[in-house]
């Protein structure tokens, strides 16, 4: 009967997820988009070159890398422009080629929703226009970065709301812009809107549905990142999204990962998330999340509140951060350790023992001590690529840069492919 009783309760507290705590609204059930990207099937009847495309839904990243790797130049922009929504969003096919063909896409696109992201300038590294849209920018050189970092955002984000100023340092690009402006060169920051998020906060903000279908698709885009060559990633996971991350994290390959303004990660301690990656948690003093309960019952509730100590996360500082989007915002006590953990100078939380060391960088908060155990990519040498795709002899490279043409007898502005 106690048992019985205890589970009431559970549930009880799991309803309020959903039935109104503060700062909560009710949303509206979303599909989740899974699958290939737009244009698989005309990238699989394609037979050229060489008898056969990888499938894009089937292919690891490291399948396409590979691929690309064994390409000259001309045939690579050749699948630029046959197959720019596929060649966009192919995790392992190199940057360089997903920007250049995301611009493609773009300038293609005429829904309104999009079109402030054609921009010249903008470095897209993918986009997909089926239903609300997905999309993920690069601030900073991630080919020459050191140190990357992946934004991932929670509810109400999508590629028709990723240019919005309303929240700036709470939304996507503001998040990843600001992170990347502070933690300075040497380092790369990708928003990440690459799954379909919850729409307020209703039903699919209270389960994993959404989440789970998150977390396949950011387990490969990461994984893509790796096959082309680049640094392993600190993850920063935003309220839904650290619900992403909790279910991906067994299977990141990622140096950190951060949550902030979290309602639980699907697991009852960071021993539960099975990674070997550094976790962080944040949560502010006046974050609404701060009242979700943090318990997990027939599907409902995403469990223990990482920032709990029981919890075992590294704590971040988060004192002067202002409500559930105020993490980022220039200043802060929260924005100075991300930046750390972005630069990999953040190595020990901010519970660090006595005398373990001075900070690298006097923006770091004086607790947070000297790195130990950085990976060999901070440390101002070049990380080896393992990718091959455009560079081959620089005359090839050379003519990989230029402009693609696009089938309407127009070319890209260079400036929008890079």
């Amino acid at each position: 009967m106690r048992r019985y009783a205890r589970a009431l309760v559970a549930f009880a507290l799991a309803a309020g997820t959903v039935a109104g705590t503060a700062g909560w609204v009710s949303g509206d059930a979303q599909q989740a988009l899974t699958g290939p990207p737009p244009g698989s099937a005309q990238w699989r009847a394609d037979r050229a070159p060489g008898g056969g495309l990888p499938d894009p839904e089937r292919a690891t990243p490291g399948e396409v890398a590979r691929f690309f790797a064994g390409l000259s130049a001309a045939e690579q922009r050749r699948l630029v422009a046959r197959h720019p929504s596929v060649v966009g969003n192919l995790d392992g096919a190199p940057l360089e080629l997903r920007y250049r063909a995301n611009a493609l896409a773009l300038a293609a696109e005429d829904d309104p929703r999009y079109r402030s992201l054609a921009a010249p300038g903008r470095r897209i590294l993918a986009f997909d226009p089926r239903g609300r849209g997905q999309v993920a920018e690069v601030f900073g050189d991630l080919r020459t970065a050191h140190r990357v970092s992946v934004v991932v955002p929670g509810s109400d984000n999508d590629a028709g709301t990723f240019d919005r100023k309303v929240a700036d340092h709470g939304a996507p690009v503001g998040m990843a812009r600001t992170l990347q402006a502070e933690a300075g060169p040497g380092t790369a920051v990708v928003a990440w809107v690459g799954y379909t998020t919850p729409v307020g906060v209703g039903i699919d903000a209270a389960t994993g549905r959404l989440a789970q279908a998150g977390a396949d698709r950011l387990t490969r885009f990461t994984e893509g990142l790796t096959a082309d060559g680049l640094p392993e990633p600190a993850v920063f996971c935003h309220s839904y999204g650290s619900v992403v991350c909790g279910l991906a994290a067994h299977r990141l390959a990622v140096t950190d990962l951060v949550v902030l303004g979290s309602p639980g990660m699907r697991a009852d301690d960071v021993a539960g998330l099975r990674t070997n990656a550094r976790v962080w948690a944040a949560k502010d003093p006046t974050d609404w999340i701060d009242n979700v309960p943090n318990v997990r019952f027939a599907g409902l509730g995403h469990g223990t509140d990482p920032t709990d100590p029981a919890f075992g996360a590294r704590r971040v500082p988060a004192d002067e951060a202002r409500g559930h989007a105020g993490y980022f915002a220039p200043g802060t006590d929260s924005l100075r350790t991300f930046v750390a953990i972005a630069r990999g100078t953040g190595a020990r939380g901010t519970g660090a023992p006595e005398g373990a060391g001075a900070t690298a960088d006097a923006r770091v908060p004086a607790d947070v001590s000297a790195p130990t155990d950085v990976p060999a990519s901070a440390d101002g040498q070049t990380p080896e690529r393992v990718r091959a795709s455009a560079e081959g002899p620089a005359s090839e490279r050379a003519r990989a840069s230029e402009d693609v043409r696009v089938s309407a007898g127009g070319r890209v502005r260079e400036g929008a492919a890079r």
